[in-house]
């Protein structure tokens, strides 16, 4: 996911990993426009704290996408669209 995003300077988008944001980190966050992509694994149960940082990170004004990991690794160029429609910049 990383080298993905990364493919993405090339539009203008600069995704930073693992980024503090207040008391959490994100996995990866582009500050302009500002999105927060969460991968989530199996063991991710708990869905309360995800919706507690979420809650957190959207009152920062940050759009919050959350993906799977199983998607990730199966699924990466419908992965990325989903991040580029999030982003504004779909082709």
């Amino acid at each position: 996911m990383w080298i993905a995003l990364r493919g993405l300077k090339s539009q203008g988008k600069h995704f930073r990993r693992q980024v503090p944001l207040g008391p959490y980190y994100a996995d990866f966050a582009c500050h302009h426009p500002k999105l927060v992509i969460e991968i989530d694994g199996r063991s991710h149960t708990n869905a309360a704290y995800d919706a507690s940082r979420d809650a957190f990170m959207r009152s920062e004004g940050y759009g919050v996408l959350r993906i799977g990991n199983d998607d990730v690794l199966r699924e990466l160029e419908g992965v990325m669209r989903a991040v580029q429609h999030a982003l504004g910049t779909e082709s």
